[in-house]
C-alpha cells in the first residue's frame, strides 16, 4: 500500500512540473492561446503561478521567476509528502 500511495504522489508531482516545463518552452515560441491543449496546460499550472506573481511581480527587467520558485516549492512539497510516506 505504501508503495502505491509513494508511486501515486511522486508521479503526480511529476507530471505537474513536466507541465510547468512545457509552459515554460511554450513561452519562448509564439502560439495559439486558444489551443485546447495550450488552454489546459495553462489552466492547470496558473493557479499555481498567479500566486507567485502577485508576491513577486516582474520587476527584474520583465523576467518572470515565477516558474521556476513554483517548481522549487513542487519538489519541495513532493520531497515532504514522500519523507511521511
Amino acid at each position: 500500500m505504501n508503495f502505491l500511495l509513494y508511486t501515486i504522489i511522486d508521479t503526480g508531482f511529476n507530471l505537474l512540473q513536466l507541465l510547468l516545463l512545457i509552459r515554460v518552452i511554450l513561452s519562448w515560441f509564439p502560439h495559439d492561446p486558444y489551443n485546447q491543449i495550450i488552454q489546459f496546460i495553462y489552466s492547470i499550472t496558473e493557479p499555481m503561478m498567479r500566486p507567485i506573481r502577485d508576491i513577486f511581480p516582474m520587476a527584474m527587467g520583465g523576467v518572470d521567476f515565477s516558474p521556476i520558485i513554483v517548481f522549487f516549492l513542487i519538489g519541495l512539497l513532493k520531497k515532504i509528502l514522500l519523507s511521511v510516506v
